[in-house]
């Protein structure tokens, strides 16, 4: 099964070697390849299956820090930013990986014709789970659809509903189910956190937010930490700092203008936070993306 899946991966992104990710012409599928480690990016994280098919990865969510290797796949169930960094790829084994996000409709369509188990772990918003043969053979059937793109809007909704029966049935079914499921509380916490994403260069207070969420600000900040692995002012900091990377390397932005852009009041305090983010200071580590992608 594994093996499979590799070839696939490899056999798509042979033709487009440096373009990682890569988009596809499959509704919610992107694949990834990369010939070595990289170095720690900040990444905004959909609803989806992060499968690692060769060399391992982590992501740091909050203070929760995740690894995942070969056959496994990063489960993510709410929007949330996320420092990743590929861990293990050479040149001779490149780092494999397919995102597939969820189409919750058809997840919701499978959901009312089965019971998932209970897996007691309500508060999991985050969390990796082992590929079995049933997820395996979804995915890779998903990246060979590339082949015959006349074929996917046909074929694609029923790999996507079998693809959720084996997630629903498998040993996470109950975190699977939650995010079908999301109540008016989750509904409401994955509003506050659109609105928050939308105005992350402003001052924006908890209260703020509770109100969008319609919750009390103690009840706001415990759900979004639970759902988010990390706190409003954690979430809105990941989202600033992702921002002003961007800029300094997409537009040449330079540092004090890129933190006052970005909602800083102070570059010295932009600079300390950016450099406990991404282990260097803003122009350092500028200088040595630049390197590394020339």
């Amino acid at each position: 099964m594994l093996a499979a899946l590799r070839d696939a991966i490899l056999h798509q992104t042979d033709r487009a070697i440096g373009q990682s990710p890569l988009s596809t012409g499959v509704p919610g599928l992107t694949l990834l390849r990369s010939p070595r480690e990289k170095m720690p990016a900040l990444l905004i994280y959909k609803p989806a299956l992060c499968i690692v098919a060769q060399g391992s990865k982590w992501a740091l969510f909050g203070d929760r820090h995740i690894e995942y290797g070969a056959g496994q796949a990063l489960v993510v169930s709410v929007e949330t930013p996320a420092l990743g960094r590929v861990t293990a790829a050479s040149p001779d084994e490149p780092y494999l990986g397919a995102i597939v996000e969820f189409d919750l409709g058809i997840l919701r369509d499978v959901l009312v014709a089965i019971q998932p188990p209970d897996d007691g772990d309500a508060e999991a918003g985050v969390f990796v789970a082992d590929l079995d043969r049933g997820i395996g053979d979804c995915v890779t059937r998903l990246i060979r659809l590339m082949d015959t793109p006349a074929a996917i809007p046909v074929l694609y909704p029923a790999i996507m509903r079998e693809l959720s029966y084996w997630l629903l049935a498998g040993p996470q079914g109950g975190a699977i189910a939650r995010l079908a499921l999301a109540n008016e509380h989750q509904a409401s916490i994955i509003g506050a956190i659109h609105a928050l994403r939308d105005r992350y260069a402003e001052t924006v207070s908890v209260d703020d937010l509770a109100d969008i969420a319609r919750m009390s600000a103690s009840a706001f900040h415990r759900q979004f930490k639970r759902m988010t692995s990390m706190t409003p002012l954690q979430y809105q900091k990941q989202l600033r700092l992702f921002e002003a990377r961007r800029l300094m390397l997409a537009e040449n932005s330079n540092v004090e203008t890129t933190a006052y852009r970005v909602g800083y009041e102070s570059a010295s305090q932009f600079s300390r936070e950016y450099a406990r983010m991404f282990g260097a200071p803003p122009r350092r580590d500028v200088e040595q993306l630049r390197s590394s992608a020339a």
